[in-house]
């Protein structure tokens, strides 16, 4: 079975260099039907600076997932935009993801990293505490991300500074909107990770990630 390395999206270097923008990490609603499937143009994507797209399924167990999963991530993985499933490490052998993005628990995390490592990505999400952080990073997660379950921005800002001065495994922001984008920036979040915040976006996906785009460069500048 042909296989991506993990490499497409967490660095070979530890951090990106000051001067540079993190890049985007988008999270999809949950899909239930091939006609749940967003509307991602590869190429927007691509421009726009987005590493990775974290597929996430209403259902772990529906028999048509992999219909949904398929061709959404095929034009993204063909673009170098590396395609992630949640919870599931089966599911992502089956569908020849590029990885997989748990939730944290230490037995869970430990099983995915001997079942995926070393040639496909293992991420780490919903972490409450800085501890919670170290042990998935300790145990080998390729990423640690910081906010999807619902923290505040500003202690989400907080928990990527301390984390960027200390640790040098990347680490992934959840702006809940496109105003939180500079915070997380100046934190020195190696990734910012979008979920409603592009997609329940009345004017569409399309023009919020544009937007989003134009505002890394900025919030950089003014971080150096």
């Amino acid at each position: 079975m042909a296989v991506r390395k993990r490499a497409c999206v967490v660095p070979e270097a530890p951090r990106p260099a000051a001067a540079e923008a993190p890049r985007f990490y988008l999270i999809t609603p949950p899909l239930s039907v091939p006609d749940d499937r967003p509307v991602l143009p590869a190429g927007a994507l691509a421009a726009c600076g987005v590493a990775c797209v974290l597929v996430r399924m209403a259902s772990a167990r529906d028999a048509g997932n992999e219909h949904i999963f398929q061709p959404l991530a095929r034009p993204l993985q063909e673009r170098g935009i590396a395609c992630l499933v949640a919870e599931d490490p089966q599911f992502c052998l089956r569908v020849n993801a590029d990885g997989v993005h748990l939730t944290f628990d230490g037995p869970r995390l430990n099983q995915a990293l001997r079942v995926l490592k070393p040639d496909f990505i293992v991420g780490a999400g919903g972490l409450r505490t800085r501890h919670d952080a170290m042990l998935a990073a300790e145990a080998g997660a390729d990423y640690v991300m910081f906010g999807e379950t619902g923290m505040p921005q500003s202690a989400i800002a907080e928990q990527i500074a301390w984390w960027a001065e200390n640790v040098t495994v990347p680490c992934a922001g959840y702006a809940s909107g496109l105003d939180s984008i500079g915070p997380l920036v100046s934190a020195g979040a190696d990734f910012i990770a979008l979920g409603s915040a592009v997609f329940c976006d009345p004017r569409g996906a399309e023009t919020a990630l544009r937007e989003a785009a134009s505002l890394l460069k900025p919030a950089r500048h003014a971080a150096r």
